[in-house]
Formats: structure tokens, sequence, C-alpha cells
């Protein structure tokens, strides 16, 4: 859990540890995969599964939000060649003012 933690707070200092737990605990089993814990910003394949499994389903976005969203955090971890799940999902959501609904 610290790792993930740590991991948030190299974009977001002040993450909020419970909001990187649940989405931990969202992620579930999906995290034990090497390839399946990393979000792949340039597949566009794995970007419209964002938008239509976390942003949709957990943040409640329409398709249009959760794009900027997602725009805004493949900007943000611009040159990280291995953006974690978690990290991704913490950033989208604080990118769409979303963070409330995973608290």
């Amino acid at each position: 859990m610290s790792d993930y933690l740590a991991d948030v707070q190299k974009f977001a200092p002040k993450a909020d540890a419970a909001v990187v737990d649940k989405i931990v605990k969202y992620c579930g089993i999906a995290l034990r995969n090497k390839d399946s814990s990393l979000v792949s910003a340039s597949d566009k394949a794995e970007l419209d599964r964002v938008r239509d499994g976390f942003a949709k389903k957990k943040l409640e976005l329409e398709p249009a939000a959760a794009e900027a969203g997602i725009a805004k955090v493949c900007e943000k971890m611009k040159g990280v060649n291995q953006k974690s799940r978690v990290t991704f999902y913490y950033l989208l959501a604080e990118a769409t003012g979303t963070l409330g609904k995973l608290a």
C-alpha cells in the first residue's frame, strides 16, 4: 500500500491515503499482474478501457469529461514509461474534481 501512496505523491504530494487505498481495492486482482497494473498511455484501446471502466463506473463521468481528464493525466505523467494504474486513476479523479466520489 505504501508503495502506491509514494508513487501517487510524486504527482500529488498531498494525496489522500484513504482514497489511494480505495483505488487499490477497486483494482484488486489486476494489480497482481505487472501488465495490468500499468496504464499504457500510447494505447488507444487501453485509454478507452479507462474511460469506459473506472471513469464511467466509479467516477460517473461522461465520455467527453473522462477523455479531457485522461488527456490531463497523460500530460502530467509524460516521461513516465511505466504508469501505475493506481496513480493514473488517482490523478484522473483529481483532474476531474471527483476525488470526493472515492472518499
